[in-house]
């Protein structure tokens, strides 16, 4: 898009592209996502950023009406598979926060320098910046959402001290954390710090356009591993529940099905949530779980590039017409899938009861979270899993958001007991790659760049089995 372009999206407040762009007002120091109620500004009185961090680096403070902070991730970066596309991945998963600029690096392949350089070029903001931002958006949640002490949050979001914290809220909202938590919504502060387990932290998981709930709630219910996963309610109403693996510690997760969006007066979707719950037995985890919350429901995809192009298909038109807005869901522990893809989920469930973790306080049938590679590997390295296990312990093969999906995929094949259907799943669900053909089905080049999704309509419409 060009600014003219970008321009025409903010003055008709497209809510479709509310996480591709941002745009600030010179003459107010704000900047918003395009969907933004406020009156239009003046076109000589704009400017046009790639990413929240770009516009907070440039100056801009964030909107408190539109809440730029909270919109849907750009689906470019789950996308592309270059370096910035990689190291975009890492850095919503805390890698920065975690293991600094040079732990980055070192994932990616580069040197610091040549990272900092790509991403400012690309995206008009380096790794510390953009970590900087995402900080202060968990910030913000947790201040609003929940009654922990202000200097908690602050080491929780991930800030070196109280008072970065504090400079950092001033400039990015232009208030302090105490004000911030003064002006929020009465129906946000719905979780004391005496809540009960399975309250948590109340977030909403934005997406954009139209979302299929139904199809991946159906999914994950089928998939469903006894002790760490469980899926409750009638169709329409499910809650998708399961316990999580994280760097600090461990999670529970709660999210609803949400059926329909709210349509604009023209008829088009302009994104909708969907309802969650988190608790964390370490709130710095707070940024990790999200983002693997989000590639777990496909929550920032872009839905009406994919329908442009796989509704353009003959064979294809219909279904996308039925489904419009379906999603290629990914998970929530790569390395877990790929264990699971290998020995089916019976075995995978004997697994979570002989090695699985055993949570401090079992939440209903949450019971245990998903044993680690290492623990598999010690265990039974001669089993169906021991192999993959090994590899993932020893780091030979690799599942994290930034790894080069070829490369990880030929590590895969290399290994003993994966076959060529086990790898084009881990490819398509633990590395979120967008246009995977797995053998067999006829996957004609086009429906490219969006393969994984045009199988997902033949799934979904029953004609063809999933694997």
């Amino acid at each position: 898009m060009d600014e003219d372009t970008r321009y025409e999206a903010v003055r008709s407040r497209d809510g479709r592209f509310d996480g591709e762009f941002f745009f600030a007002v010179v003459t107010t120091g704000i900047y918003c996502r395009p969907s933004c109620p406020a009156v239009t500004p003046k076109r000589h009185n704009v400017r046009f950023f790639t990413t929240a961090a770009a516009a907070q680096g440039s100056g801009f403070r964030a909107c408190r009406r539109c809440r730029p902070d909270a919109v849907p991730g750009s689906a470019d970066w789950n996308v592309r598979a270059d370096v910035v596309g990689r190291a975009m991945r890492l850095i919503g998963d805390g890698v920065v926060d975690r293991e600094g600029v040079a732990g980055l690096a070192a994932r990616l392949g580069y040197s610091a320098r040549q990272v900092q350089r790509q991403l400012t070029t690309e995206v008009g903001a380096g790794p510390v910046a953009l970590a900087r931002a995402q900080r202060a958006h968990t910030a913000r949640v947790l201040v609003q959402t929940t009654d922990l002490p202000i200097t908690q949050i602050a080491f929780a979001s991930g800030f070196a001290s109280v008072r970065q914290f504090n400079d950092t809220m001033r400039e990015v909202y232009a208030t302090t954390p105490s004000e911030l938590r003064t002006t929020a919504p009465r129906a946000g502060r719905t979780v004391r710090r005496t809540a009960t387990p399975t309250a948590g932290i109340p977030l909403r998981l934005a997406h954009r356009g139209p979302y299929q709930a139904g199809a991946v709630f159906d999914l994950l219910e089928a998939e469903a591993v006894a002790g760490v996963e469980d899926v409750s309610g009638s169709r329409g109403r499910r809650t998708y529940r399961r316990t999580l693996r994280l760097p600090h510690g461990t999670g529970i997760v709660a999210v609803d099905e949400r059926t329909g969006a709210a349509r604009s007066a023209s008829g088009a979707h302009p994104g909708g949530w969907l309802d969650a719950r988190l608790h964390l037995t370490d709130h710095r985890d707070l940024t990790t779980a999200v983002q693997r919350l989000r590639r777990l429901f496909d929550l920032d995809a872009d839905p009406y590039a994919v329908d442009e192009r796989l509704g353009a298909d003959e064979r294809l038109a219909p279904l996308v017409a039925a489904r419009p807005g379906l999603r290629s869901p990914g998970v929530a522990d790569p390395e877990e899938f790929a264990v699971r893809a290998v020995v089916g989920r019976a075995e995978a469930a004997e697994l979570v009861r002989r090695y699985g973790k055993a949570l401090d306080a079992p939440c209903g049938s949450l019971t245990h979270v998903f044993p680690e590679p290492a623990v598999l590997a010690e265990a039974e390295p001669t089993g169906p899993s021991g192999a993959l296990a090994t590899a993932l312990a020893d780091g030979v093969v690799r599942l994290d958001p930034g790894v080069d999906r070829d490369d990880a995929q030929a590590a895969l094949l290399a290994l003993p007991g994966l076959d060529a259907c086990a790898v084009a799943a881990i490819r398509t669900r633990a590395l979120g790659d967008p246009d995977v053909a797995p053998p067999g089905p006829d996957v004609p080049d086009s429906w490219r760049p969006w393969r994984s999704y045009a199988l997902q309509h033949l799934r979904a419409a029953g004609e063809l089995e999933y694997r």
